[in-house]
């Protein structure tokens, strides 16, 4: 059964700043298409959320993977959701709230 895909506050925050880099730097049609790339793969974690490497040494049931070898990708993945935590363009350092 397909679970829903969730952004946290600051994953679309980082989704918003990604898109601002990129128009700034190669136009606004790049970035939408970019970002619409993004959101496709993202989307596809609702059928497939098993994916990308295990770091329960960070947070219990936090998962990584890339996307296009510029963004990483962090989220859980809980019975009914995938809950999409950061997305880090470029090798910046993954900070983590809380739970």
């Amino acid at each position: 059964m397909p679970r829903r895909v969730l952004f946290s506050i600051q994953a679309q925050a980082d989704v918003d700043d990604l898109y601002d880099y990129i128009a700034d730097s190669a136009g606004h049609s790049i970035a939408d298409a970019y970002t619409a790339r993004l959101d496709r793969y993202v989307r596809s974690f609702s059928d497939f959320p098993e994916r990308g490497t295990r770091h329960d040494h960070v947070r219990p049931g936090l998962r990584i993977t890339g996307f296009e070898r510029r963004v990483t990708i962090a989220f859980t993945v809980s019975e009914d959701a995938v809950v999409i935590l950061r997305l880090l363009y470029a090798g910046r350092s993954l900070v983590l709230p809380p739970d």
